[in-house]
């Protein structure tokens, strides 16, 4: 009796899994299809379709009715598309770094910023805005370019700092994140000071947005969002194992060290891609894991996936809102995210509270 109970627990489990990624699944696409018909310029769903799946010759039949102007056909592939992947992609990236630092630290608190790389990211930005680069590599213009740079030697910094040995303390690597940021933010908020004219273009990178989203900003900046969400998924068993705690882990075989190395350097590419091309947005890498973990617990062989899908979401819906409330003008999605995300934490921390309440009774 108990093992059937226990094979009817498994595949309820199973099922409930399955019909989330569903879920998520058909929220993306409709999150997708919303953000390209929605905008200042009035552009049907059934152009939205030609535009986009008439190209593929197997469909081509299907939209020969339908006669959408060229104009509407360049707004819809060379503006909207771009902006949507491109707020897809950094919503993905944003969650799942929060998913890696919320098992690392072993707490639920622990944001994709959490170890300063968004204050390395946005000081080589204001860097960048400030001198007035024209560097172009790679696919990055000066900002992100230096943006990516600053995120990556923060993370060195901040790993090369908190290192003891040849091991490297999750607390000691917590503090010296703080530290560091800390001190970043202060040379941020510095030049901010004397940056006279350019005010604006700082003051509105650092709220974060998608508004200049080009075709090859993303394929620039695809590269370093496969292989940190290639690794980290490679891992995501050994992850599960270090919610144990370190020393258990170590005892179950896994090598702690060399995968805390991996999981933080494929999660610190993952923030430093999202921030040099989107600016600072917050409460996406804070919110989105932590809602996936109350859903379906905490094993990151589903939770990694469950979170990039709902990230990826979230972040359109907020640009969509953003770039259509007070019309024609936009608002910087940073803000709509913040609005949004602070009082969904509050909510979610009180359902946790409840949750280990009446667990703790029931036992």
């Amino acid at each position: 009796m108990p093992i059937k109970g226990q094979h009817d627990y498994h595949k309820s489990t199973r099922l409930k899994k399955s019909v989330l990624i569903i879920s998520l699944v058909l929220l993306l696409f409709i999150s997708i299809m919303a953000a390209v018909v929605l905008g200042a310029a009035s552009i049907s769903f059934k152009s939205v379709l030609d535009a986009l799946l008439s190209p593929l010759p197997f469909l081509a039949n299907l939209f020969k009715g339908i006669d959408t102007p060229d104009i509407q056909r360049g707004i819809i592939i060379s503006l909207r598309l771009p902006r949507v992947v491109q707020a897809a992609v950094v919503g993905a990236s944003l969650a799942v770094a929060g998913a890696v630092f919320q098992g690392l630290f072993r707490n639920p608190m622990a944001d994709p910023y959490v170890l300063g790389v968004s204050s390395g990211a946005a000081l080589g930005a204001v860097l960048a805005m400030l001198t007035g680069g024209a560097l172009f590599f790679a696919g990055f213009t000066a900002v992100p370019l230096f943006a990516f740079a600053g995120g990556i030697l923060t993370i060195t910094l901040v790993y090369y700092i908190s290192r003891v040995g040849k091991a490297v303390p999750v607390m000691t690597l917590l503090l010296a994140g703080i530290a560091v940021s800390a001190f970043l933010s202060a040379l941020v908020s510095l030049l901010t000071y004397f940056s006279g004219e350019k005010l604006h273009q700082v003051v509105f990178w650092m709220m974060g947005g998608v508004g200049g989203a080009t075709w090859s900003r993303i394929t620039a900046m695809l590269p370093y969002v496969i292989v940190g969400f290639a690794c980290i998924y490679h891992y995501a068993g050994e992850l599960n194992v270090l919610l144990l705690g370190e020393e258990t882990a170590r005892h179950l075989g896994v090598d702690t060290e060399r995968v805390k190395k991996i999981l933080l350097a494929a999660a610190s590419l993952l923030v430093a891609a999202a921030v040099s091309t989107s600016g600072i947005i917050g409460f996406v890498g804070l919110v989105v894991p932590h809602f996936i973990r109350l859903a379906i617990g905490p094993d990151h062989r589903i939770l990694l996936p469950a979170s990039a899908l709902l990230g990826a979401s979230l972040l359109i819906i907020a640009d969509t809102v953003a770039r259509n409330i007070i019309a024609p003008a936009e608002l910087p999605v940073g803000i709509i995210t913040a609005m949004v995300g602070a009082p969904m934490f509050i909510y979610l921390l009180k359902k946790r509270k409840k949750l280990r309440y009446f667990n703790s009774s029931s036992s």
